[in-house]
């Protein structure tokens, strides 16, 4: 006579050793992918969903679009390095310059408003360029893109953080380009422009063909006004004292961890989420030219976005 042997089955709310293991486990360092762990394939959007309870919840969806901030002093090379990464990569560049005069241009209620302080002498105030560049942004918030010329003081940059923040559209990238100071006054001083393009040669690494005419048209180059020693160092000067505490910002952004809810005892196993650094990532590239420069930042931009399209040539 055989006698019939029960086997105990798990509780409902783990579905197998593996996953009760896995629901178990401790908070990990930060080198560490955040993932959501499940017994099948669980959604990230499911996921998300499922964790709408708790804040500051990692969601790895946003670093695969370019929203990006490129700092360095005056004559660093930020235009070279923007155009050469808009011409490889599917990325805008979006200049605050050319869409404040575009506002001008075209009459709009920005646009009167930001004249009639101009021609007044005085400084756009930060809410009224905040306006011009979210205007742009808004309409962007699926591509990828990286900002000149704003933010450039921290109260700027707060202001820009909480409207992307709220339109959940947050920065994931900001460049610093670190330049010697003796290499950028001798670069500004054998700079010459060719004002209707944006041209720029340097007698010392890109000359033009014929010395003062521009490749091109055979038109006469230029200097700019503010490219001499005197004004330079006046223009250095500003630039630290609005961009180290802008950048000491974004410096505490992207080295803040996330908190992830892993020690809620009433947390469903697929909740469970390793501890993830911030969303943000800031790199700091050191350089004397734009060719030095490039192949590390080429190589950020590969690493950060394997999905980003090139452009075909």
């Amino acid at each position: 006579r055989v006698q019939a042997l029960r086997v105990a089955r798990p509780p409902r709310a783990v579905a197998s050793p593996t996953l009760a293991r896995q629901a178990q486990l401790p908070s990990t360092s930060s080198s560490v992918p955040q993932r959501a762990f499940s017994s099948s394939p669980v959604p990230r959007r499911a996921v998300a969903s499922t964790l709408s309870g708790f804040s500051n919840v990692y969601d790895d969806r946003d670093e695969r679009v370019v929203r990006m901030l490129m700092f360095g002093k005056p004559g660093a090379g930020k235009g070279t390095l923007s155009a050469r990464l808009t011409k490889k990569y599917d990325i805008l560049s979006i200049s605050t310059g050319d869409l404040l005069r575009q506002h001008i241009n075209e009459g709009t209620a920005i646009g009167k408003q930001a004249e009639a302080i101009i021609a007044r002498g005085e400084l756009v105030p930060d809410e009224v360029m905040l306006k011009v560049v979210t205007g742009k942004l808004d309409s962007l918030q699926n591509k990828h893109w990286i900002l000149d010329g704003f933010p450039r003081t921290l109260n700027q940059g707060l202001l820009l953080d909480a409207h992307l923040k709220k339109q959940n559209t947050p920065l994931t990238l900001v460049v610093n380009l670190n330049v010697p100071d003796e290499v950028i006054l001798s670069r500004i001083t054998d700079r010459w422009i060719h004002t209707p393009s944006g041209r720029v040669y340097n007698t010392s690494y890109n000359p033009p063909r014929i010395a003062g005419i521009d490749d091109v048209t055979g038109d006469a180059l230029t200097k700019r006004p503010d490219d001499n020693p005197e004004i330079f160092g006046r223009r250095l000067e500003a630039f630290y004292k609005s961009t180290s505490p802008l950048l000491n910002h974004y410096t505490t952004q992207a080295t803040t961890p996330i908190t992830s809810p892993i020690n809620n005892p009433h947390q469903h196993p697929h909740q469970v989420l390793l501890h993830r650094p911030a969303k943000l990532s800031l790199r700091s590239i050191t350089g004397r030219t734009s060719d030095e420069i490039w192949p590390e930042l080429d190589y950020i931009i590969m690493s950060m976005f394997p999905s980003l399209r090139k452009r075909s040539d």
